[in-house]
């Protein structure tokens, strides 16, 4: 009997791991919120702020934290994708995912134009911020981004057809401790943009540790 609980809480687990549910943005919440929003066919558009970002201190000397970003908290573990667009500008506009503990430990990936270029960007911050990028060869519509959080790492990608995503980071974030999960725009360099967000979802992953731990004490 024992055996049969053990079994049917590890088959549960798993079934919830595999459903996705779509995040409602009626019902997330604004750090930075911008002039201009609205939320319609589950898309989030908004004109982003004008001189406006997130980075600190390494490289430029500046820490800010000012730019829009629409965010719900989740705990544990978890998968979380977007589709991405934006009517780019100038010199650094970006649209993306973030996955934020406090203001000095955060991640933001997607979109970021520089030099007239797309490049799929991540910046990584823990005290101080890094900067990765990959330049894509020709301008994209659209860009899919999704990151898993497991333990105490995030597998951070990208896709252009929500089906064949190729990892472009793995990332360390603290575990066990809630995370901000949302989506981000900025602006540092320009008068703003339009950048849009579809289809948002956020799937809750059983924690890795606690399926470990049910597989081998199944007997």
């Amino acid at each position: 009997m024992l055996h049969m609980n053990k079994f049917l809480i590890f088959s549960i687990l798993i079934f919830i791991s595999g459903n996705t549910m779509a995040q409602s943005l009626e019902k997330m919440q604004w750090f930075n919120e911008p002039e201009q929003w609205e939320i319609k066919d589950n898309t989030l558009s908004m004109y982003v702020t004008p001189q406006s970002d997130y980075w600190r201190i390494s490289h430029y000397g500046f820490t800010v934290d000012d730019a829009p970003f629409y965010y719900t908290t989740y705990g544990g573990e978890f998968e979380v994708k977007v589709k991405i667009s934006g009517d780019y500008k100038v010199r650094f506009d970006q649209s993306g995912l973030m996955l934020r503990i406090d203001p000095q430990n955060y991640i933001k990936t997607g979109i970021e134009f520089v030099d007239g270029k797309y490049n799929l960007s991540t910046v990584v911050t823990h005290k101080t911020s890094d900067w990765s990028v990959i330049t894509l060869d020709k301008p994209v519509p659209f860009v899919w981004i999704k990151a898993v959080r497991r333990l105490d790492a995030v597998e951070v990608f990208y896709s252009f057809d929500d089906n064949e995503y190729v990892m472009m980071r793995n990332v360390w974030l603290q575990d066990n401790c809630p995370v901000m999960v949302g989506l981000m725009g900025a602006c540092p360099d320009g008068n703003g943009f339009t950048a849009r967000f579809e289809n948002f979802s956020v799937k809750h992953l059983p924690d890795q540790r606690r399926l470990n731990w049910l597989k081998n004490n199944a007997e």
